[in-house]
């Protein structure tokens, strides 16, 4: 029976088909070759050098993943000093940005063993890179700042359009299961600075630095988290109180309408995708018995042993609970599931005043249903904008289609935001 359950367990959290496949007949390879490709559009990545990387690769050998990839991203780090030390400013920092986002790639398959240390030292590279990248340009203009938060601080970049000091709407933005608030800035960042939104760009527990240097793990009532970052953004000169706006990408889906619900500065807020229940992404589908057998320690024992039993076999499986359970700080997939339980917008969602924008993509296989049960939950002014396959915008967070995605939500956000 137990095997039974985790069948379905791995059947809905393994990805098995393809939304866009690209080189790599394993899905969670193939999209995370696409998440860096899609990057070339705001010069993170370049084309030729993503393939190199991808052909080099031991497919399902997260080892060589971090050794192929950790590998380009120090090609590139070199030419890019090699360039500062001619002159070459803006080529310079054109490779320590492709570098930046090639160390965070590097990563991404090592959070199996979370004492690892190249887990820090891959993220402080390619938070490095970053830095150096951002610092060799006159505008945009990004300040890293610290952000207080109960006993520490929160990392963040204060992104603004240029030097003027003109107040302008601000969006703050964060990423959910995986991202950085690096990657934040060449994904959905830049693009709203060339709109001329300033942004906020920061990480909260379970993320970049947060969960990495400071071990502190993701939290369901994130109002605790958005509330210091707003409190930050209006003690700032060039803010404009009444036009902030709150964006969470992927897991921030629901992480950003959490907040909204019990943040009123919070004018607009965008869910890309939106996320109604986590905890049932990893119980879906799975008998009515489920949940009983994992407040069950013999039960959750051997339900535990199924899966790293499929884990082996599955490296987007593998994937999955070993991030979550790196994120969450859980020792077990059981307990990751169990940790998983409040972290729905059930009694929540109805909370929510502000304007918002529910975002979905037709081939999402990572949150399935979750994005209209959001929306269908809200009562507050709402939007739901569908991405799909005949856009080539289909997969989970509109990922290799980032000139449409950020075309619509900022149009929407225009429209919205009362520029």
């Amino acid at each position: 029976m137990r095997s039974f359950i985790v069948l379905f367990l791995c059947v809905v959290l393994s990805l098995p088909v393809f939304a866009m496949k690209v080189y790599f007949d394993d899905p969670q390879y193939s999209f995370q070759l696409l998440r860096a490709l899609g990057d070339t559009a705001a010069g993170a990545a370049d084309i030729g050098e993503c393939l190199k990387t991808a052909y080099r690769i031991k497919e399902g050998d997260g080892e060589s993943w971090y050794r192929e990839w950790y590998k380009t991203a120090e090609e590139l780090e070199a030419d890019g000093n090699e360039f500062l030390s001619r002159g070459h400013k803006l080529s310079a920092s054109e490779a320590f940005m492709r570098a930046s986002n090639y160390y965070r790639s590097a990563e991404f398959f090592l959070h199996g063993n979370p004492d690892d240390p190249r887990i820090l030292q891959s993220w402080e590279k390619s938070r490095d890179m970053f830095v150096k990248a951002v610092g060799l340009i006159d505008q945009p203009i990004v300040k890293a700042v610290n952000i207080h938060f109960e006993k520490t601080t929160l990392p963040a970049y204060y992104c603004l359009v240029d030097d003027s000091g003109k107040k302008r709407p601000l969006i703050i933005i964060h990423s959910g299961y995986d991202g950085t608030k690096e990657e934040l800035y060449y994904t959905v960042g830049l693009p709203a600075l060339r709109r001329g939104y300033n942004c906020l760009l920061f990480e909260g527990p379970g993320q970049g630095e947060v969960i990495r240097a400071q071990k502190i793990p993701f939290r369901p009532d994130w109002e605790t988290v958005v509330t210091p970052v707003v409190d930050f953004a209006l003690d700032q000169p060039e803010v404009d109180p009444e036009r902030i706006a709150l964006m969470g990408i992927s897991f921030g889906g629901y992480l950003a309408p959490r907040a909204a619900a019990f943040e009123p500065r919070i004018k607009t807020c965008i869910a890309n995708g939106g996320v109604y229940d986590f905890h049932s992404n990893f119980v879906a589908n799975n008998p009515p018995d489920f949940e009983k057998e994992l407040d069950d320690p013999k039960a959750a024992k051997e339900i535990d042993q199924a899966i790293y039993a499929e884990m082996k076999k599955d490296p987007g499986l593998r994937w999955v609970f070993n991030n979550g359970m790196f994120t969450f700080r859980s020792k077990t997939p059981s307990e990751l599931i169990r940790m998983t339980r409040p972290y729905t917008m059930q009694g929540i969602a109805d909370k929510i005043k502000c304007n918002m924008l529910v975002v979905n993509s037709e081939g999402d296989k990572d949150m399935p249903g979750q994005a209209i049960k959001l929306y269908d939950s809200l009562q507050s002014p709402k939007t739901y904008m569908e991405f799909t396959k005949e856009e080539g915008a289909e997969e989970h967070c509109q990922m290799g289609a980032a000139f449409i995605s950020n075309e619509r939500i900022y149009n929407w956000l225009d429209e919205n935001l009362q520029k």
